[in-house]
């Protein structure tokens, strides 16, 4: 009996190759660039699944890609995927997620924590030479400790950060959500608030929730203006919930203390963006999962809900909107 055939579209861990390789007749992009829509379009003509990340799956490949019964992304988010459409052509869509919650909820920590005292603008701040007795007040940040952080979506990534700022760091925890978690507000003591409260009263603003049409821009001048002079804001999401041009204008004009970003409205970020030339803002590169045994574990899950889903077996990990 033939092997399904697949197609890989990043470079993967060998053992994650081999597994696939024992269940599928696969192909996989091998260039140093991302493949090509064009590249990508020919190579699932005759493919029952493809793995990958942040590639577009709309009507245009899935009326090209008459064979194809999985995309399998590497990554929690998926707002690469045209739900609709996926719907329509009975093509099932999986995501990576649980696996790489803690390291991401680390890395938001890290952004916190060097924003709030500023710890790469000081880090530069010395390496120039420009380090004098005299500025000591010029380089006050803020505490975190016994502060307030509000988390803006209380997923899994959410839940790991609520649990690192109360238990860790002694802070008063609010978040908002879609619906109540009353499990973890009394599992870790944390409280519900309502969006315009928790940007009130939040001294540190972690944004959380997917991109879908409802937060695109969800983060705009309205909400920064809510927030205390003295917040600070961090984004490790997706880019298109903020907009940046409100960003820019609350960063520029003090109107928050900081700003932590792991993601952006374009990525990678313009040269000319405005982001990269504030002191008050960190720029990660959308690092968020980039430690190399959570990117080979993130993989693995993938290389299973593609297996199971060419084999005819239901993957674990199908995104809400496609059960069923």
């Amino acid at each position: 009996m033939a092997k399904p055939k697949v197609y890989i579209t990043k470079e993967i861990p060998k053992e994650v190759e081999d597994y696939i390789g024992q269940f599928c007749d696969y192909e996989k992009w091998s260039g140093k660039e991302k493949i090509s829509r064009e590249e990508l379009l020919d190579k699932l003509v005759d493919k029952e699944g493809v793995l990958l990340s942040a590639l577009k799956i709309d009507k245009e490949l899935l009326d090209h890609a008459k064979k194809l019964r999985v995309v399998s992304n590497v990554s929690v988010g998926y707002n690469n995927f045209d739900i609709e459409e996926m719907k329509a052509h009975n093509v099932i869509g999986t995501n990576t997620p649980e696996v790489l919650d803690n390291t991401v909820a680390d890395l938001i920590f890290g952004l916190i924590l060097s924003s709030a005292r500023r710890i790469s603008e000081l880090d530069k701040y010395v390496k120039e030479g420009n380090w004098k007795p005299e500025d000591e007040k010029n380089l006050f940040g803020v505490d975190v400790h016994h502060s307030t952080i509000g988390i803006i979506g209380m997923g899994r990534i959410g839940e790991a950060v609520a649990k690192r700022a109360k238990l860790g760091f002694d802070m008063e925890v609010l978040y908002y959500n879609r619906n109540r978690k009353h499990d973890i507000e009394n599992r870790l003591g944390v409280e519900y608030c309502d969006f315009e409260m928790l940007l009130q009263k939040s001294d540190f603003i972690v944004l959380m929730t997917p991109l879908t049409k409802d937060t695109y821009h969800y983060i705009d001048f309205e909400e920064f203006n809510m927030m205390k002079t003295t917040a600070v804001f961090i984004n490790a999401s997706r880019g298109e919930t903020v907009n940046e041009k409100a960003l820019i204008e609350a960063l520029q004009n003090n109107n928050i203390f900081r700003a932590g970003l792991d993601v952006y409205e374009l990525e990678p970020i313009d040269s000319q963006n405005l982001l990269l030339k504030l002191p008050n803002v960190i720029t990660l590169p959308h690092i968020g999962s980039a430690v190399e045994k959570t990117r080979s574990d993130m993989a693995m899950v993938a290389a299973k809900n593609l297996v199971k889903a060419v084999l005819g077996e239901t993957p674990p990990n199908i995104v809400p909107e496609l059960k069923g």
